[in-house]
């Protein structure tokens, strides 16, 4: 079940809701027929829940929205980048554990 926490982000609500944003974002770029993304989306959605309040997760659909995953050099997915203060912190590609995204988060933290 997807997490009413995480924000549907798009090329025109990003710098908004990333860029600007006063919390850490994950951004997870993702494609509606793309297998690893739908086995990750449970993942993402359970960090949402769990980091509430301390990081923003974002979902940006790179089919409908292909500026902002080009300006990141997004070529494989599910990419999932972390930003803070408008800044790439750090990104994985893949369907990685919960683990490996926890450490990801904690670099902004």
């Amino acid at each position: 079940m997807a997490s009413d926490k995480v924000v549907q982000l798009s090329d025109d609500t990003f710098e908004n809701d990333v860029l600007k944003s006063s919390t850490p974002v994950l951004v997870d770029f993702w494609a509606s027929w793309c297998a690893p993304c739908k086995a990750i989306s449970p993942v993402v959605d359970g960090l949402a829940d769990e980091y509430d309040g301390q990081v923003k997760i974002g979902k940006l659909n790179v089919d409908e929205n292909p500026a902002t995953p080009g300006q990141y050099g997004v070529r494989g997915i599910p990419t999932l980048i972390l930003f803070k203060d408008g800044k790439v912190v750090d990104q994985v590609v893949g369907a990685v554990p919960k683990n490996q995204l926890q450490s990801l988060i904690k670099k902004a933290l």
